[in-house]
Parts: structure tokens; C-alpha cells; sequence
């Protein structure tokens, strides 16, 4: 092999370097790979298929053959909002990015519009759901529907206001019929809201319902192992929840609810109320 990298062989580790990066995998052992052979393994291999996602941890370590002459990550592609500090401006290069996304097969199963999230940009809390319903998908706004009243309530019992959380869902378009999203839907549209988190740096995260927990921490765990606890998620805390909308059909998990708000309010050094939202 030459002592440089060809331009396919530079694509090709950059996509899989990009690729690790968005599931919170930044640490890479370097070890010394089979020279003449390197080249045709990266390039023959189908569409580079990586390891599985379950098998996957946060902030993971994965091993990957570089050759000693070059620094993949000085071929990586960088993102439109790299080096940019301000997330009022990041947010917006990343939704200039996503464009009329096309990217997945919801665009052709109805959705009107891209929801991509709302809330202050500079939020030290934010809140991730599953996707947009059909009120959000009408209104280009998460959480808008009687899930997202519930959620308003939520957020006023801990003593904050809407604008001063951010919101968003794993994906950002409207499955058919309000059905739970598909894996490889997640996975594709996953990367994007993964963007908005570098950018808005939150001091904790909460994953409302199992669908944003699973996505997130890459992990496949049932909600009584997810709650009460803390995550690291890329080195921001994150903590799982009930979704509003299973709220609105088991009112009696409210208590539990409140108990994981209190859990993050205590985090964020915030007084905890009284009462909490009914």
C-alpha cells in the first residue's frame, strides 16, 4: 500500500470515524494492522457495517485499524457548525443542514413538516421525547398536544417555564398513525439531535419514555432498570422518565414521575417545590 492514504480509502474512515462519534464513541485504540490487507478490508467490506448498536455502551472504546502514517481524524469531514460557540447560530446551521430532510421513508408516509425542537438554546435542561404527533406535525413544534400540556405542567412544578428548557424528539418527523418509530428511522435521524445536544450543552437530560432512553444510551432495558438512576451521556447526565402521553393513559404513575423530576432538580441545585404538577 502506498505511504498515503487514497482519497476513497480518507472517505471511507472518515464515515466510520463520523459514525462512532454519533453513537458517543470518541476513544479509539490504534494498533498495527495487516499492511497489505488493510485497504481491501475497509473497502470491500458492504457499506462498512459496524458493530452492533446493543452491544454498544456510552462513551464506549471501540478498536479500529489506522495505519501509522496518518491521522484519520484529520480527514474527518466536519460538521457546518464546528468551532462555532454560539449555539443560537450552531442550532441554526444544523437545521439549515437537515434541509426538507428526505433522508428516511417518513417523508413519503404524510409528515407535513420537520419538528426539530424548541426551547433556549443556552438551557442547562433538556427534554427529549419519541417524535412528533399529529398536533406537531400541524404546528412544526414539539410537544404542542395534550402530551405536551402535560409536559408544560411538569416543567412549571419544578419552577421553571417552557422557554427556559429546550425540547426535542429522537426523530423529527410524524410516523404514520403516531406508531412508534422504526430502528433504522432512529438511527437516521438520531445523528441530527445528537448535533443539537453538542451545541446546546446541557447540564442534564432527561429521556421522556423507553423509545428516547433505548436510542440514546444504545441500551435495550426495560423502564423500571432505566429509572431512578443517572446516566452519562457523553459526559452530560441523563435521567429517564414516563412519556406525557403514558401519563395520559396511567395517571397513576404521576407520583413516580415526580419522584425522577425531583431526582434532577436536586442535580441542578434547584429548591424542589411542595407539590408537584397533577
Amino acid at each position: 500500500m502506498p505511504d498515503t492514504l487514497d482519497i476513497q480509502l480518507k472517505r471511507l474512515l472518515s464515515e466510520r470515524i463520523r459514525y462512532y462519534n454519533e453513537l458517543g464513541i470518541y476513544d479509539f485504540y490504534r494498533r498495527e494492522p495487516a499492511r497489505a490487507n488493510i485497504s481491501a478490508e475497509l473497502v470491500t467490506t458492504p457499506e462498512l457495517q459496524p458493530a452492533k448498536r446493543d452491544l454498544m455502551t456510552p462513551r464506549g472504546k471501540a478498536a479500529v485499524a489506522v495505519p501509522t502514517e496518518e491521522n484519520i481524524f484529520e480527514v474527518a469531514d466536519s460538521k457546518p457548525e464546528s468551532g462555532i460557540t454560539d449555539p443560537v447560530q450552531a442550532l441554526h446551521l444544523i437545521r439549515e443542514d437537515l434541509g426538507d430532510c428526505t433522508r428516511c421513508r417518513l417523508h413519503k408516509q404524510g409528515r407535513k413538516q420537520i419538528v426539530f425542537g424548541v426551547g433556549n438554546p443556552k438551557a442547562e435542561l433538556m427534554f427529549i421525547g419519541e417524535a412528533p404527533g399529529a398536533d406537531e406535525d400541524q404546528q412544526g413544534e414539539p410537544f404542542v398536544g395534550r402530551a405536551g400540556q402535560l409536559l408544560n405542567n411538569m416543567i412549571k412544578a419544578m419552577g421553571l417555564r417552557r422557554e427556559d428548557v429546550y425540547i426535542a424528539n429522537i426523530i423529527k418527523c410524524r410516523p404514520p398513525g403516531n406508531r412508534t418509530p422504526e430502528r433504522d428511522e432512529c438511527e437516521t435521524c438520531s445523528p441530527f439531535l445528537m448535533r443539537q445536544i453538542a451545541a446546546i450543552q446541557p447540564k442534564a437530560i432527561v429521556a421522556l419514555g423507553a423509545v428516547a432512553a433505548k436510542t440514546l444510551l444504545a441500551i435495550n432495558a426495560p423502564m423500571s432498570e432505566f429509572r431512578g438512576r443517572w446516566f452519562d451521556f457523553r459526559g452530560t447526565k441523563l435521567a429517564v422518565t414516563y412519556h406525557p402521553a403514558f401519563l395520559l393513559r396511567d395517571p397513576r404513575q404521576k407520583k413516580e414521575t415526580w419522584k425522577d423530576l425531583q431526582m434532577v432538580m436536586k442535580e441542578l441545585g434547584m429548591a424542589i417545590p411542595a407539590k408537584g404538577a397533577e
